[in-house]
């Protein structure tokens, strides 16, 4: 972590610390619904806290339109956050201006402020100069714990850093120490695993990662794609078929680059999509005109096991089937339960993240068995892309 600045290279005893944080969480009725994001952060606040610092939290919620509204206050989260940092948050009715610096000044040192949401104002988004200063105004010291928000541009995400001294605070810190370790410098053989339904979302993430690692397994609709483009009838399964020309692209960069395409050897097929439909195993070239592959088969399940088992590195983005109902959640369980198990003998560094990952990995029962699963969704995805993430470069020594 040498590149990077973070808690431990500031002196915050007695000094106003300004923390952004991603506080754009899930409500259902009123309350927050998941707490990870909040919990994940707790333990920023708290060690600037008994370190003698006012610590002012700063994030965005919601996507508001027009200024100030009621739902998309974080007065809605206040609630939550009190009760992960074990103190009463104060809370503030702006983020920039009197209200934001009357709401500072009225704790002592080791109380946590919370203050109004960020894009309330236009400025935010727009990185304006002056908003930003506006806010650096209001403390001595910035830490940014907001990776989920770091590919963007934003005043409060980049802009205040280039007004105060900058450092990553404590998941920021785990996210880059993660990511570094899997991608940037990692012990090879190094794979990845990537699912999900198409590749035109995910065409400069697949195009970077083939130049950066050994093995790509790919699984999930993706993965028809490719196999269309080898001639390969997929049935009634999704497919996009306008892409079989970029998909023959990566393939040739994967092999120039000497990274191992791994493509499913067969699949579970039915002809309708619904939970405990009729359903039957056939290899990958099997595939019925009114059949859709809806899971990678047993026989895949092996193969990517056997490669798997010679990796030090995984990086894992994306489900292998329609993971969301039975049976065709079966394949993405298996695969990451294996991953799950090397890496708890020891032998795998295993790195997670992006859109669905994180609800398909808990639901193989395995999201605290991976080293590092990332709570962040397209700023994870931009990392694997390989392009530099604003909120990050701010903070560079």
């Amino acid at each position: 972590m040498t590149e990077f600045n973070t808690i431990d290279d500031l002196d915050v005893n007695g000094k106003t610390v300004l923390v952004r944080a991603d506080l754009n969480v899930p409500m259902q009725d009123g309350k927050v619904s998941d707490t990870t994001r909040i919990d994940r952060l707790a333990p920023t606040l708290t060690e600037l806290a008994k370190k003698g610092a006012k610590v002012v939290v700063l994030s965005h919620f919601g996507r508001p339109k027009n200024g100030p509204d009621a739902k998309n206050s974080l007065r809605n989260v206040l609630d939550a956050l009190s009760a992960a940092v074990g103190q009463t948050v104060a809370f503030g009715e702006d983020c920039v201006g009197e209200k934001a610096k009357a709401a500072i000044d009225s704790v002592q040192p080791g109380a946590i402020v919370l203050l109004e949401n960020t894009r309330f104002h236009a400025e935010e988004e727009k990185n304006d100069p002056a908003f930003a200063k506006r806010i650096a105004a209001l403390g001595d010291l910035y830490v940014n714990d907001a990776f989920s928000a770091a590919h963007r541009a934003h005043a409060s995400t980049e802009g205040v850093a280039q007004y105060l001294p900058a450092a990553a605070g404590r998941l920021m810190q785990a996210e880059l120490e993660a990511l570094t370790k899997a991608l940037e410098k990692p012990e090879r053989p190094v794979a990845a695993v990537v699912g999900g339904a198409k590749i035109s979302t995910k065409l400069d993430l697949l195009g970077n990662l083939v130049k950066k690692v050994d093995m790509l397994a790919l699984g999930g609709g993706m993965a028809n794609t490719f196999l269309f483009a080898q001639g390969v009838d997929v049935g009634a399964s999704l497919c996009e078929k306008d892409m079989a020309d970029q998909a023959r692209a990566i393939t040739e960069t994967a092999k120039a680059a000497n990274c191992e395409l791994l493509l499913p050897k067969d699949f579970i097929v039915a002809k309708e999509f619904k939970a405990g439909a009729a359903h039957r195993a056939v290899p990958a070239d099997g595939i019925g005109a009114d059949e859709m592959a809806l899971d990678v088969g047993p026989k895949t399940v092996e193969f990517l096991g056997l490669k798997l088992q010679g990796a030090k590195t995984v990086v894992w983005n994306g489900p292998l089937g329609a993971f969301e109902i039975q049976p065709f959640d079966a394949g993405t369980n298996a695969v990451a339960g294996l991953v799950a198990e090397r890496t708890s003998e020891g032998g795998l560094l295993s790195v997670a993240g992006g859109g669905d990952t994180v609800s398909a990995l808990a639901h193989a029962g395995v999201d605290e068995k991976f080293t590092y699963i990332s709570a962040a969704g397209g700023a994870f995805l931009e990392w694997l892309e390989g392009k530099d993430l604003p909120g990050v470069a701010a903070l560079k020594k």
